[in-house]
């Protein structure tokens, strides 16, 4: 896939009273947790949580309102999505959910076994369904309160791809999250940069500060709203990752404080 980026609006630090107005509510993201880990989850960790599946899902869907009004389309399609995706790599995320979705069908190419012998998708999908395909329905009312806060509709298939997208993400972020906490930090980290042909790599970021969140030191019981950026530095890269954990940590910050 090419790696232009898409340039979106950012918003701002969060509030106390940009809790009450997550599209993706702390009790579905708690009941997310509830599939992957028996960990306490705490209200930090379920506004972080939530508010990181915003920040990837507002992109995706401005990724794909632009290629819309490239089609002078009203609506979002799953055309708008696969060329959002293919635009900036950064949202490739969800991935479980491209076998489960006939948009992405013809996209994932062939994969043989050892023998040769073409693998059938149901053999890639194997033999139980993730919860987060199997719960991403729960997802459908935050994903049209976000699009409508985007300003776009959307055609019910490309719905039906945004909310198993944000279920797998999620369902990926919390067993990410609940593994921190039984590790006792991240053990595997590290970062990906986008450097057009012929331009240096960046230098390394000596003081970066998400190194911080590589060891942990809370109870091992408990999910809290570090362990919740600490998954997301193993799940995004890049702009996105910076912004998902600059909002999420403003929101636990702000509405710790009120």
């Amino acid at each position: 896939m090419a790696t232009q980026l898409l340039r979106t609006e950012r918003s701002g630090p969060q509030t106390a009273a940009d809790v009450t107005d997550l599209p993706f509510k702390p009790q579905l993201v708690k009941a997310v947790f509830r599939d992957v880990t028996s960990l306490h989850v705490s209200r930090p960790a379920a506004w972080a949580a939530a508010s990181v599946t915003r920040t990837v899902l507002t992109e995706i869907i401005d990724g794909a309102r632009s290629m819309a009004g490239e089609h002078a389309r009203t609506r979002l399609t799953p055309e708008d999505l696969i060329s959002a995706i293919d635009r900036n790599v950064e949202v490739e995320v969800g991935t479980a959910w491209y076998l489960h979705s006939p948009t992405f069908h013809g996209l994932l190419g062939e994969v043989r076994n050892a023998d040769g012998a073409l693998v059938s998708l149901r053999e890639r999908r194997g033999t139980r369904t993730p919860s987060g395909v199997a719960g991403a329905h729960r997802f459908e009312a935050g994903v049209r309160r976000l699009l409508g806060s985007r300003g776009v509709r959307a055609v019910p298939a490309m719905v039906r791809d945004l909310d198993g997208i944000a279920s797998v993400f999620l369902t990926a972020l919390a067993r990410d999250a609940a593994k921190v906490v039984r590790e006792g930090g991240v053990k595997r980290f590290g970062s990906v940069s986008l450097v057009a042909p012929g331009e240096p790599s960046p230098a390394p970021l000596l003081k970066d500060p998400l190194l911080a969140l590589s060891t942990r030191r809370a109870d091992g019981r408990t999910v809290g709203g570090d362990d919740v950026l600490a998954a997301v530095t193993m799940q995004l890269f890049g702009d996105l990752r910076q912004r998902a954990i600059t909002e999420a940590a403003a929101m636990t910050r702000n509405t710790s404080a009120n």
